[in-house]
């Protein structure tokens, strides 16, 4: 790889549409940092997110609320650089998108940082700010279900759809979302029947997490795949590595081993 950093190209995102409904399914993780998005780019991963997970898996805060458009321009710009064939997306961060305006100068930063495209949390509520942003020309991917950005106002991270005011609300949000031309919908920590039943309705694809095998595709926080924080991980997350672990026994033995070096 040489040095040039790859451009952000906001048609990236339409390569998903003809997968809508037919195999494989869309992989995507998150990356913060150059070193694992290139790992990931290189190992074929589709979607890499620079999520504002970041603010828990990097900076050690309880939930991402404290994650400032700075953060995620940083991390934006170190994963670009890494990044030629994914597609690269970058949360806005918590209150980033309050009013329309907001929304499109937060997602033209984080697009100038080298994002392909931008998603934020919420469904009917934000098609304001969503169609602000694609009518600036960015391409968006939507997020509805359990939104992390409100864990304190809704007192911890819960599966949403169990009621059947709660599933239409989501099914009325899908929908809202893929009338207004997002290009990617995930779908976090809901019930599963629930997303498939999205999933079928709408023309957008959707990315699951927390959400059953119906989705078109599945995401992980990098760091709940690779058991790198065992602080905390949900429920659904399955690791394929325990990478914790392996740090703690190489520090170690490093310590151990010292008078040798």
């Amino acid at each position: 790889m040489d040095d040039s950093t790859p451009l952000s190209n906001p048609k990236k995102l339409d390569r998903f549409i003809k997968r809508k409904g037919n195999p494989p399914p869309i992989s995507a993780l998150t990356a913060y940092d150059y070193p694992v998005a290139r790992l990931l780019d290189e190992a074929g991963i589709e979607i890499i997110l620079v999520g504002d997970s970041l603010g828990m898996m990097v900076f050690g805060h309880e939930d991402t609320t404290q994650v400032t458009v700075e953060m995620m321009i940083h991390h934006t710009k170190a994963c670009r650089k890494a990044v030629r064939n994914a597609v690269l997306v970058a949360d806005l961060p918590f209150h980033s998108y309050e009013i329309p305006h907001d929304a499109a100068a937060t997602a033209q930063l984080l697009t100038e940082a080298g994002a392909d495209a931008v998603k934020l949390e919420g469904g009917i509520e934000i098609i304001p700010q969503i169609n602000a942003i694609i009518h600036s020309g960015i391409a968006v991917m939507g997020h509805i279900g359990m939104l992390p950005q409100r864990v304190r106002e809704e007192g911890g991270y819960k599966k949403k759809g169990k009621t059947k005011s709660g599933a239409q609300r989501l099914l009325t949000d899908a929908a809202e979302l893929d009338a207004a031309g997002v290009k990617v919908i995930v779908l976090e920590n809901m019930v599963a029947e629930l997303a498939g039943k999205i999933t079928a309705a709408v023309s957008t694809p959707t990315i699951g997490i927390g959400a059953g095998p119906d989705c078109d595709g599945q995401i992980l926080v990098i760091n709940d795949l690779l058991g790198s924080y065992p602080w905390f991980c949900p429920g659904f997350a399955k690791s394929h590595a325990n990478l914790a672990s392996e740090t703690s026994r190489a520090a170690r033995e490093f310590i151990e081993n010292l008078t040798e070096l």
